[in-house]
């Protein structure tokens, strides 16, 4: 199972990476593997300011349908046209720390980031 020190994890399986004044954030791997193969990726939040936990947007697999739940609050500056509506929702399988992020925001309380799980602590949440 791929998990990347880099980035802060919830325990909703989203993962956060910090640039500077914008964060990206998509699901982990152990997520992708668990939904299966992604068929569309529903996300309609951009320009909007959403809170910690609140949903942002929605998976769909062959079998499931997943909401995806923002790990911190912020403003959505971004959605990942790669793998929205005409897109590819495969490269959230493909590459979910990389090409498959799923938004881009601009976090409004940088202090909630300490409230998410570091590598070590999402691979023993996780059992990997």
């Amino acid at each position: 199972m791929n998990i990347p020190e880099n980035l802060k994890y919830s325990s909703d399986h989203e993962w956060i990476r910090v640039e500077g004044e914008v964060a990206y954030v998509g699901i982990t791997d152990f997520a992708q593997h668990e939904l299966g193969d992604i068929v569309f990726v529903d996300i309609t939040c951009e320009g909007e300011t959403l809170e910690k936990g609140e949903v942002f947007g929605s998976i769909e697999a062959v079998k499931t349908v997943s909401d995806v739940l923002l790990p911190v609050g912020g403003e959505v500056l971004e959605v990942n046209a790669a793998v929205g509506d005409d897109g590819e929702a495969s490269l959230v399988n493909n590459d979910p720390y990389g090409e498959g992020w799923l938004v881009k925001i601009k976090i409004t309380d940088p202090a909630e980031l300490d409230e998410l799980l570091d590598a070590a602590a999402y691979h023993e949440l996780i059992g990997a």
